[in-house]
C-alpha cells in the first residue's frame, strides 16, 4: 500500500481546459446555446452544476417548455419557437408524447453528446474567475462534487446562462435585482411595494394510483394549517406537477442566497398540502393515492438581471417596437407575481397579452461593461416588467441560439459581442440565423449562395385553395367561431356557406382583418351582417364591400348562437386554421382582454384554435380559388406562415406530388436542404399534458430526392422533424433535382416551406 507523508494542506485534482466559448449553465438556454454554437464550429465548454441537463424543465423541477405559444391560449398563430428548440420539442413530442421527464432528460443530454465540439461538465459549479483586466475576463474556476476535480475553464468569450448569474456578478458585471419604479421607464404595470418586487420559487410533487388504499404520516416540519394559505381551497386530488404553478414562495426574500431557506418553506407546504388531501377527510377519491415524487430543489423565476447597451421595457412589448437589430422575439403574457406567493391574498398571477409577438433586440444580450460576456436566458437586459414574459423557457432558448451564432461571427471577426453591432454585422449575424431556422419578425432569408433561388421551379399540382366543403359533421354554434383566409390585397371574395337553422333566429357574421401586419388579432372591422334565419338548411352568400390593403389574414366570423349549426371538413392544410373566440383560463385569457385603466396594456378579443383531434376547419367556400400555394413559394424565404401561408402545396388529388428544380446550365450540388411543417401553432409542452399525434399531421413523412437522369440521391422515410439537411457523399453536377414525397394523409396535403441547395 502506497504511503504519503503527512502534509500540511493537499490540492485537490485539477485540470485546464481551453475552449472559444464558455458556457455557464446547462437549462434549455444554455443547451440551446451551446449546440448552435458548436454545430457552427465553435469550441465550447459547458458547465452545468446539476446533474442532469434543462435546468426547470428537467425531472429535477419539471415544468413544461413554453413560449410565445401560451398553450394555444393566445394570439399568436405560428409562433413557436424555430431553430434548436423546435428540433427538441419536436422530437420529444415524437418520443416522447405522454411528457415523461425523465426521458424528457436523455433527450437533452443526447443532443449534446452528439457535438464533438461540446465538452460537458456535468455536477460542476463555478465559484470564482480570473480577470485579464477591468472589463475582460480571462477564465473561469469550478468545480465538480462528484469526481473532486477543479477546473479552469480559458476561452475569449463566456455566455452566462446561469440563472442567477453567477459569472456575471463575480466579473462585475452592471445588474439589477428588484422592480424598477414606473417613474424609470415609464412603465405602467410597475408593481407597487404591497405586490412586491420579485417572483418566487416554485416546487412541485406527483401523486399516483396505486390500486389499493395508502395512508400518509406527514414529517413534523409539514405545515399544521392549510388555513394560512388563502388559496387552500384551489388545492384538489385532480392536480399535480406544474399544474400547482402558483405554489410560490420567496418573493420577498433574496432570491438567490436564501434559496434554501425558500425549498423548505415550500416543502412545509407541499407535504402540509398532501397531508391535508390524505388526511382532511374532505378528498375521499385521494384513498388510493401516494405520494409519488417531490421536487428537491425549486424552480426559480426571478432573481438579478444584467444591464447590457438596452434594457427591454412593457412599452417594447405591448406597442411591438421595431429594433433593427432583433434577433429573437417572444410572445409569452406578461406575468407577474404577487411576492408573497402562496400565503398572498391576490391571485396567483396578472397576465397582460399584447396583440402579437415582440421583437427581442442583440443590445439585451451581452453585458455593458464586461467586454467578452455574452447574457442569455432570463438574466438578460430587461426591466422586472418586461422579464415578466421573456423568462420563459422556449422564449430564453430562443435568445441562447442568438448568443451562440452570434460567438461565432464574433470569433470569425475577432470582435468582442457588442463589436458586432458597432461594426455593422448584425445583418449577418441575422442571416446566419434564419437560415438555421430562426425565424425574426419582419425578416427573411436572403441567401445569394442559395442555388433554388436561380432555378426555375415547377409542381406535379398546386392546391388552388377555395376552402372546404361540408364533409364532416353540423356542431352548434356553442362560441364564436370564425375561419382563417389568407387574402391577397384587393377586394374582398364572396363567401359560401351552408347552416343548418334549428329555430328561427338572427345571425351575426363579421369579417375582420388587423390594424398591424403580421398580427392575429382580429381589431378591425371589414363587415358586418345579420341574417334573419327560419328554421331549416339555409345556403348562404356573404359578401362584403371591402378590401385589403395588403396581403394578410382576414377573419370570417359567425358570433355565437345556440340556435344556428355550422358545418365542418376534416381536411387540414399548412397555413389554415379555424380560430374561437374561446376561453383559457390557465393564461388568463377569459374570451377578451380587458384592463383596468391606466395601466398601459391593451383591450382585445382572444380568437385561438382548438387543439387537435378537435379544431376542425368550417365548411366555407369561395368560387374563385385563392393562389397561394404556388411552388415559388420555397424560394420566398419565410419557413412559416406569416400573412401569407409561405409554403408550396400540392393538390389533394395529386397521387404522386413532386417538385422539379431546373436550372439553364448544370450545377454543383454537396447539401439541399428542407423545410417541412411541424405545425409551428402546437405548443409541444414538454411535460405533463400529454399530445394527440407523435408526429404532427401536416409533415411530409416520405421522399425521394433524383437528380436530372432519375439516379437517387436520397430516400427518407418517416421524417417527423421540421429541417432535413441531406448532404451527399461527394458534389454531384446535374441541372434538374426532382423531390418526389408522399401525402401525409388523405385529409392533409403534402407541403414544404423552404428547399435549399448549395455547392459545398
Amino acid at each position: 500500500m502506497k504511503q504519503e507523508s503527512f502534509t500540511i494542506k493537499r490540492e485537490l485534482h485539477a485540470e485546464s481546459l481551453v475552449a472559444d466559448l464558455g458556457i455557464v449553465g446547462g437549462g434549455l438556454s444554455g443547451v440551446c446555446t451551446a449546440i448552435t454554437a458548436a454545430r457552427a464550429g465553435v469550441k465550447v465548454v459547458l458547465l452545468q452544476d446539476r446533474p442532469v441537463l434543462g435546468g426547470n424543465s428537467s425531472s429535477e423541477v419539471r415544468l413544461w417548455i413554453l413560449g410565445a405559444t401560451s398553450h394555444m391560449g393566445n394570439n399568436n398563430r405560428w409562433s413557436r419557437e424555430g431553430g434548436v428548440i423546435d428540433e427538441i420539442l419536436v422530437e420529444n413530442t415524437y418520443k416522447n408524447s405522454e411528457g415523461n421527464p425523465l426521458i424528457f432528460d436523455m433527450i437533452l443530454l443526447d443532443k449534446v453528446k452528439q457535438e464533438s465540439n461540446i465538452t460537458l461538465l456535468l455536477n460542476t459549479a463555478v465559484y470564482d474567475l480570473v480577470k485579464k483586466d477591468n472589463d475582460t475576463i480571462e477564465s473561469l474556476k469550478a468545480f465538480c462534487s462528484q469526481n473532486s476535480t477543479t477546473y479552469t475553464v480559458q476561452a475569449p468569450l463566456f455566455c452566462d446562462a446561469s440563472g442567477d448569474g453567477i459569472v456575471g456578478f463575480l466579473s462585475g458585471a452592471a445588474f439589477r435585482m428588484g422592480a424598477e419604479s414606473t417613474e424609470e421607464f415609464g412603465e405602467k404595470m410597475a408593481p407597487t411595494e404591497e405586490y412586491g418586487e420579485l417572483l418566487g420559487h416554485s416546487l412541485y410533487f406527483y401523486s399516483k394510483d396505486t390500486g389499493k388504499p395508502v395512508t400518509f404520516t406527514p414529517p413534523t416540519f409539514a405545515l399544521q394549517d392549510i388555513k394560512e394559505i388563502p388559496r387552500f381551497r384551489n388545492f384538489n386530488s385532480k392536480e399535480f406537477g406544474c399544474k400547482l404553478w402558483w405554489v410560490e414562495y420567496g418573493g420577498r426574500l433574496d432570491t438567490v442566497h436564501d434559496t434554501e431557506k425558500i425549498k423548505w418553506e415550500l416543502w412545509k407546504v407541499v407535504y402540509g398540502v398532501w397531508n391535508h388531501i390524505k388526511n382532511s377527510g374532505d378528498f375521499p377519491d385521494a384513498e388510493n393515492l401516494t405520494l409519488e415524487w417531490v421536487g428537491t430543489i425549486p424552480g426559480k423565476r426571478e432573481s438579478r438581471r444584467f444591464e447590457g447597451d438596452y434594457i427591454l421595457t412593457q412599452q417594447d412589448l405591448i406597442e411591438q417596437r421595431h429594433h433593427d437589430d432583433a434577433v429573437a422575439y417572444g410572445g409569452w403574457s406578461i406575468d407577474l407575481h404577487p411576492a408573497d406567493g402562496v400565503y398572498s391574498e391576490k391571485p396567483g398571477c396578472n397576465q397582460w397579452h399584447s396583440k402579437g409577438v415582440f421583437h427581442i433586440p442583440y443590445r439585451c444580450l451581452y453585458s455593458k461593461n464586461i467586454r467578452n460576456l455574452f447574457l442569455t436566458g432570463r438574466i438578460i437586459s430587461v426591466s422586472h416588467v418586461a422579464f415578466g414574459a421573456t423568462r420563459v423557457m422556449a422564449t430564453s432558448a430562443y435568445v441562447g441560439q442568438s448568443v451562440g451564432m452570434a460567438s461565432k461571427l464574433c470569433l470569425d471577426k475577432k470582435l468582442q459581442p457588442s463589436g458586432l453591432l458597432n461594426n455593422g454585422y448584425i445583418g449577418e449575424l441575422q442571416q446566419n440565423l434564419l437560415k438555421r431556422g430562426q425565424y425574426i419578425p419582419g425578416l427573411k432569408v436572403e441567401d445569394i449562395s442559395d442555388l433554388v433561388q436561380q432555378a426555375i421551379i415547377s409542381a406535379s399540382s398546386e392546391l388552388k385553395f377555395n376552402g372546404f366543403s361540408h364533409e364532416g359533421e353540423w356542431k352548434t354554434l356553442e362560441i364564436s367561431s370564425a375561419q382563417l383566409w389568407p387574402l391577397s390585397a384587393g377586394k374582398i371574395p364572396l363567401f359560401k356557406t351552408s347552416v343548418y337553422v334549428l329555430e328561427d333566429t338572427v345571425l351575426e357574421i363579421e369579417l375582420r382583418g388587423t390594424q398591424r401586419n403580421g398580427n392575429y388579432t382580429p381589431d378591425v372591422n371589414l363587415g358586418k351582417k345579420e341574417l334573419k334565419l327560419a328554421k331549416g338548411l339555409h345556403e348562404l352568400e356573404l359578401g362584403f364591400d371591402a378590401t385589403l390593403g395588403m396581403d394578410g389574414y382576414v377573419f370570417l366570423m359567425f358570433q355565437r348562437n345556440p340556435n344556428v349549426q355550422l358545418g365542418y371538413s376534416e381536411k387540414r392544410v399548412t397555413g389554415i386554421l379555424s380560430v374561437f373566440n374561446l376561453v383559457n383560463k390557465a393564461v388568463s385569457n377569459y374570451g377578451k382582454q380587458s384592463p383596468a385603466p391606466n395601466t398601459g396594456v391593451e383591450e382585445f378579443e382572444f380568437w385561438c384554435p382548438q387543439r387537435r383531434p378537435h379544431g376542425q376547419n368550417l365548411a366555407v367556400e369561395v368560387p374563385v380559388p385563392l393562389n397561394v400555394f404556388q411552388a415559388s413559394n420555397i424560394k420566398n424565404g419565410v419557413d412559416r406562415p406569416t400573412t401569407r401561408p409561405n409554403a408550396w402545396v400540392a393538390d389533394f388529388n395529386d397521387p404522386f406530388p413532386q417538385l422539379e428544380l431546373q436550372w439553364d446550365i448544370d450545377q454543383e450540388i454537396k447539401r439541399i436542404e428542407l423545410w417541412f411543417d411541424t405545425d409551428f401553432d402546437h405548443p409541444m409542452e414538454s411535460v405533463l399534458m400529454t399530445h394527440p399525434e407523435k408526429a404532427m399531421p401536416f409533415c411530409v413523412r416520405n421522399y425521394t430526392i433524383l437528380d436530372g437522369l432519375g439516379n437517387e440521391l436520397a430516400t427518407v422515410t418517416g421524417n417527423f422533424q421540421t429541417s432535413n439537411i441531406v448532404e451527399l457523399p461527394s458534389a454531384i453536377t446535374t441541372n434538374k433535382l426532382i423531390i418526389k414525397m408522399e401525402h401525409p394523409s388523405e385529409k392533409v396535403p403534402a407541403a414544404i416551406f423552404a428547399v435549399r441547395c448549395y455547392s459545398n
